[in-house]
């Protein structure tokens, strides 16, 4: 197609480097170069054809082979389409399944604190009951003591009486 144009531009220059007659718009050219450029010409124009009709042959077939490149890309992009909304439902569950576990768990952990309290308020119930016990205990025993301290100071006074009064009449 390259030569085709060359051709024509020599014939143009040709034609445009022609002598023009005098008072007219004709020129004078040289008839041999002009017929050995159009037989150029035509020689190059078969191959040219013929190249132009394989090319609009090959067009349909690039059309064609362009139409099945966009139908496989057209289908690979509804598969990974797909497999993106598969992926995403997975991962919706996933979320959703990893919620009520945490749930779960808050609750299975809010159970089990409430019931270590109950179990520490039961056993420190327990340890008060028994140290109300032993302060009782404590108690009664201090007062036993303080009842003997007492015994032991009227016993002493009441043999200081006796012993007074045994004394009495001696010196009587």
């Amino acid at each position: 197609m390259d030569e085709v144009h060359a051709k024509l531009a020599e014939l143009t220059q040709l034609v445009e480097g022609a002598r023009a007659m005098p008072m007219s718009a004709s020129c004078v050219v040289n008839r041999a170069d002009v017929l050995a450029l159009l037989g150029d010409l035509e020689a190059l124009l078969p191959a040219t054809i013929s190249q132009a009709q394989d090319i609009l042959g090959d067009k349909e077939l690039v059309v064609e082979e362009g139409r099945r490149e966009a139908e496989k890309i057209i289908a690979a992009a509804r598969a990974e389409r797909r497999r993106l909304i598969e992926s995403t439902d997975v991962h919706q569950e996933a979320s959703a399944e990893s919620e009520r576990v945490l749930e779960e768990a808050r609750h299975s952990a809010e159970a089990m604190r409430v019931e270590v309290e109950d179990y520490v308020d039961a056993k420190l119930a327990n340890f008060e009951i028994v140290l109300t016990k032993t302060l009782s205990a404590v108690e009664r025993g201090r007062q036993k003591l303080s009842g003997r301290h007492e015994l032991e100071q009227l016993a002493a006074r009441a043999e200081d009486e006796v012993d007074g009064f045994l004394e009495e009449p001696a010196g009587a």
